[in-house]
């Protein structure tokens, strides 16, 4: 089978093996676990970090017109009144009121389903109305207590000919689930009571500041790192002395109260976040300065950023930036695909959205988003705050100038008929032109957000393989091996000495493996067959084994570089080896 198209059982392997080798663990274990909180162990957390590394080389380190910002978790819950996050940062809840009681998104409840133990009973009997009855009756007590015919069994004669009709597994569900002249039911998937109307549960996390535990002393972990670049935005500019196009990036916690944390680490209500919020100037001024925008069509170069760039083509190009980071750490380009959200799945005040999809074990899900804000975040801040927002740009009000009467009167008109066809105000519009003839604008937001969790979870789930090897005698076997890039594996080489009781052999490899963790994370490893060595690096995607053996004492000084993912071997001296692994490292 493809690892493309692993079952979700895949997960279940990969699950048992970051457990065991220290990559992952269950927060609060100790205590029966925290549902929603994982804890990242000694190969995890260096997982994590080469992941974090290398967004920051690529978003910040590597770019002049990139700064950073490392802001606090807690901020003045104004913030969070003027993002809309109070209001409307929700999900649908619902909570079964049969047996279980339990509490999950309604917008989730289908998906749940397809991984429950009831659809998996369920589906076999559909169009077998005999064999329903007698599930309902018997085997369904266990699987689904909650479900109405199973604790009515007498309304199954009244749909016994319904039962022969049913389409599929859903539609049956649903039907069992139903009583007499009552509306359609949405069932549990967990035991198959019925569930209430949806209603809104906002996600934030609440804290309270201070010794006082009262209402004016209510604040929120943030739901995201985003609204505190908004915030800090003007002192960035100021202190950096960029001007739009420039962005700020950021990597922190952040939290979410999330109603049915699931699939492993993939939602969970503590993760981390790589965000962007790259500033630009609007359509509009860049028009201005620049006589034109340049459209984005299928031929426009994004190579390098240019001047007459509108939103569409910088929203276009951190498209196409994020999709290089992605292959260049590990993913293939045929394991994520784009999705371009439609007019009614976009957010109200974005103008496109792309995500990023990959293809988990459980389903497509997003990895990560590249919006165009417009200047929805900005303008929202300096209107709750009464802080000015706006940039300042000295050529635009030289541009300005050098306009006629006439030149200017034809850009407003076609201006305001623009933002009208956007369903704009004439009023709003010809605010901001007044307010662009003077040089000044508040900026348009691109904004790339990536997880770190969602994107380790898709580098592992991508990785893992289970090859089965046959050796010279015919004998099978089976590796387990994490095919991580050089750059993303926590563990860069392993160092072995052939046997551990010649002193001069082991203290000649400990001497090379401390040369080598000075560059990199390296792992010692003295006991056991060496083939059964370079099995336990296999599993943890260890890219390069390094033994050191008699002919490397008493010969050429040479040591035997193993590579992980073609099981080769050369004989290489220390110095190309450290040339070989950093150009595999840093490449």
């Amino acid at each position: 089978m493809d690892k493309k198209e692993a079952p979700k059982s895949a997960l279940d392997a990969l699950v048992s093996l970051c457990k065991r080798r220290g990559f992952i663990f269950q927060s609060s274990e100790v205590y029966g676990g925290f549902a929603g909180f994982w804890d990242y162990g000694p190969l995890g957390c260096e997982l994590k970090r080469n992941i974090k590394e290398r967004w920051w080389r690529f978003m910040v380190r590597d770019r002049e017109d990139v700064e950073g910002l490392d802001a606090s978790i807690i901020m003045h819950p104004a913030i969070w009144k003027a993002s809309g996050h109070l209001d409307t940062f929700s999900d649908p809840m619902s909570m079964c009121k049969g047996n279980c009681r339990k509490l999950m998104r309604a917008d989730q409840i289908w998906e749940i389903f397809e991984d429950s133990p009831i659809k998996a009973a369920l589906e076999p009997l559909v169009g077998d109305a005999g064999a329903v009855a007698n599930w309902c009756k018997g085997k369904g007590k266990n699987v689904a207590p909650g479900l109405y015919t199973v604790q009515h069994p007498e309304r199954l004669e009244a749909i016994f000919e319904t039962l022969k009709t049913v389409p599929d597994v859903r539609a049956l569900f649903i039907l069992l689930a139903t009583p007499a002249g009552e509306p359609e039911a949405l069932p549990c998937p967990n035991c198959g009571g019925v569930m209430t109307e949806p209603r809104p549960f906002n996600l934030m996390f609440k804290t309270v500041v201070g010794p006082i535990d009262d209402p004016s002393n209510v604040a929120y972990l943030r739901p995201e790192t985003a609204q505190a670049i908004f915030a800090e935005f003007p002192n960035v500019m100021v202190s950096s002395r960029q001007a739009p196009p420039f962005g700020i990036g950021q990597i922190g916690k952040s939290f979410r109260n999330e109603v049915t944390p699931r699939n492993y680490i993939f939602r969970s209500r503590e993760f981390e976040q790589m965000e962007l919020e790259f500033f630009i100037k609007p359509d509009e001024a860049v028009e201005l300065l620049c006589g034109r925008v340049e459209p984005l069509t299928d031929d426009t170069d994004l190579s390098e950023p240019k001047p007459e760039w509108g939103w569409a083509c910088w929203h276009k190009y951190w498209v196409e930036q994020r999709k290089q980071w992605l292959v260049a750490n590990g993913l293939p380009k045929d394991s994520f695909v784009e999705y371009w959200q439609k007019p009614d799945e976009l957010a109200h005040y974005a103008r496109a959205c792309v995500d990023i999809e990959y293809r988990f074990p459980f389903g497509t899900q997003e990895l990560e988003g590249i919006a165009a804000r417009s200047d929805f975040d900005l303008s929202r801040h300096q209107e709750h705050s009464g802080k000015s927002m706006e940039v300042f740009d000295e050529p635009l009000k030289l541009a300005v100038k050098k306009l006629s009467d006439d030149e200017k009167a034809a850009f407003r008109a076609k201006v305001v008929a623009e933002w009208q066809g956007r369903g704009k105000t004439a009023e709003a519009a010809n605010a901001f032109i007044d307010r662009l003839f003077e040089g000044k604008y508040i900026p348009h937001v691109i904004e790339p957000s990536a997880g770190v969790d969602r994107m380790a979870l898709a580098l592992l789930c991508d990785a893992y393989e289970e090859q089965r090897l046959v050796d010279e005698k015919g004998k099978e076997d089976v590796r387990t091996v994490l095919h991580l890039a050089p750059a993303i594996a926590p563990v860069k080489v392993a160092v072995f000495p052939l046997v551990k009781n010649r002193p001069e052999l082991r203290n000649l490899a400990r001497d090379i493996f401390k040369r080598l963790q000075k560059r990199w994370n390296c792992f010692w490893d003295e006991t056991g067959a060496i083939g059964r060595r370079y099995r336990r690096q296999d599993e943890i995607g260890t890219p390069f084994c390094v033994t050191v053996d008699f002919d490397t004492l008493e010969k050429d000084g040479t040591v035997t570089l193993r590579d992980r993912d073609s099981m080769t071997q050369e004989r290489i001296s220390v110095d190309d080896l450290i040339a070989k692994v950093d150009a595999a490292v840093n490449g």
